[in-house]
């Protein structure tokens, strides 16, 4: 059960969008390294974390962004503060 409230974990979740916004504008084509690196960096900065599967998918789907630009800023689904 989470110890945070329904607040802090859409804030997370704000802030951790604002990460994917920034790494899917930075250099999508980069390759999934560098996108990892990128989205990490931002989170760090946010404060939150992501579950591991959320952070591949949203990774996954930034470098596939590079086959198809018109596909969109992949959406964070949750997220927790640190």
């Amino acid at each position: 059960m989470s110890e945070h409230t329904s607040e802090e974990l859409d804030a997370a979740r704000e802030a951790a969008q604002q990460a994917v916004d920034t790494a899917t504008s930075w250099d999508y084509s980069a390759g999934e390294a560098k996108i990892a690196d990128k989205l990490r960096e931002g989170l760090d900065a946010a404060g939150v974390t992501l579950e591991q599967d959320e952070f591949d998918r949203l990774v996954g789907e930034i470098d596939a962004l590079a086959q198809d630009e018109n596909a969109g800023t992949p959406t964070v689904r949750a997220a927790q503060p640190r």
